[in-house]
């Protein structure tokens, strides 16, 4: 496939694509909100500073990019960064976290990858530096940063084989979209190999930049509240669970026997739009259940004893890994490939993951070598595990210490990565 295919399939498909939007709006209304941004068309004035831009495709990504963000502000004062999205939640959680930055920090939707919409982006915004976050290559923007001399930075980038696989199906495609990328910051070795098999021609190793995310006091003191109302109840945490696994989590709880005195079960979905669909799967299981969302946080005293916390509440993850005795990282029961695993072992909390880490295989797989976390392999295996630990404190205290260490040891990337985008572009 060249570009000029892919920008014709891309128009054909745009009715689609905009049926999709309006069709999640129903459940999610932020898809039906800045549409005219996702087309090319602006009404904020354009920023007159020298702008970084810097993609980062929803939740994980922007949770990802706070140290870039935050470095970026501080080593170019003069600077603003234009932080843009395509899921309204990534959109809420950038400015959730940028606030305090007013106006220096600005964001928009990205277009749809068509050279129409991009130039619109381009001429609108004028990106001094165009920063993509993990596997954001887009050929079209790339392609229209390249005709304007804009240059381009992959950082925190990661490729899996699977990835590579899909990427080299598209031939010329892909590999004229790598060697139009001007340098690469890539999280392992493994990755930066597999990079540099589609033809990136500047690929450096400078490690993870979501090791260098410092947990927020706020986040942590709200863990403590809910740690508080939970009167001492030993906490299993479901993190970002994807569709299909909460079934599986769910059958195999209510199979335990054995379930230590007031064991809670939480749950927290990755996709808002499944928050009523879980809670549901919960009661037809006869399990009682508790929303965050209901929760009143000026009753403090208010006790939590249902089976299951439902965490319907966005940007609290920090707080729910706070409050938790062990973690097991969703999308991995599944071969879905599995959700990052760093927040939680940065709070130092015993990690469970399944068989399907393929997004996050090098960071997963050192964390278990390093005795931070622990592969199962179905949902029963999870539970069993999961139980152990919330009965054994020594073995949890342990695990929890070998994930501390295994986090604080990774930090450092976003220095790495600054230094790197310095050497570039200054």
């Amino acid at each position: 496939m060249n570009r000029t295919l892919y920008s014709f399939l891309w128009w054909l498909a745009l009715p689609i694509v905009l049926a999709r939007l309006w069709w999640r709006g129903r459940k999610e209304p932020g898809y039906r909100g800045h549409v005219g941004e996702r087309l090319g068309f602006y009404d904020d004035v354009a920023p007159a500073r020298m702008t970084f831009m810097v993609h980062a495709v929803s939740v994980g990504e922007t949770r990802a990019a706070e140290p870039l963000v935050e470095a970026l502000l501080a080593g170019w004062p003069g600077s603003r960064v234009l932080l843009t999205h395509m899921t309204p939640t990534g959109r809420a959680t950038g400015r959730a976290l940028f606030a305090k930055h007013g106006a220096r920090v600005i964001q928009s939707y990205l277009p749809y990858d068509t050279g129409f919409m991009v130039r619109r982006f381009l001429r609108h915004y004028a990106p001094r530096i165009c920063i993509l976050m993990e596997t954001e290559v887009w050929p079209n923007l790339i392609a229209g940063c390249a005709a304007r001399q804009v240059p381009v930075a992959l950082v925190n980038a990661r490729l899996s084989e699977r990835s590579l696989r899909r990427g080299q199906r598209f031939g010329t495609l892909m590999s004229e979209a790598a060697r139009a990328i001007t340098v690469v910051a890539a999280q392992t070795e493994a990755d930066a190999q597999r990079i540099r098999s589609l033809g990136a021609p500047k690929v450096a190793i400078t490690g993870s930049i979501k090791f260098d995310v410092v947990p927020p006091q706020a986040a942590l003191a709200t863990g403590t509240r809910l740690r508080a109302r939970l009167n001492g109840r030993p906490v299993f945490l479901c993190a970002s669970t994807r569709e299909g696994e909460e079934v599986l989590i769910l059958d195999a709880y209510t199979r335990l026997k054995d379930r230590p005195a007031g064991m809670l079960l939480a749950i927290v979905p990755r996709h808002p739009q499944r928050f009523d669909e879980v809670a549901q799967l919960v009661r037809a299981r006869g399990l009682s259940l508790q929303r965050r969302s209901d929760m009143n946080e000026a009753a403090v005293d208010a006790a939590v004893e249902a089976d299951v916390l439902l965490g319907d509440s966005m940007g609290e993850m920090f707080a729910y890994y706070a409050a938790c005795d062990c973690a097991y990282i969703g999308g991995s029961l599944l071969p879905l490939g599995g959700q990052n695993l760093i927040e939680a072992c940065a709070l130092g909390k015993p990690v469970l993951v399944g068989e399907h880490t393929f997004n996050f295989l090098d960071a997963t797989e050192e964390a278990v070598t390093a005795g931070a976390a622990l592969r199962v392999p179905d949902a029963d295996s999870l539970l069993a595990q999961a139980v152990r630990l919330l009965c054994d404190a020594h073995a949890r205290t342990e695990m929890g210490t070998h994930a501390a260490d295994f986090a604080s040891r990774h930090r450092g990337a976003t220095l790495r990565t600054v230094e790197l985008l310095q050497q570039e572009f200054e």
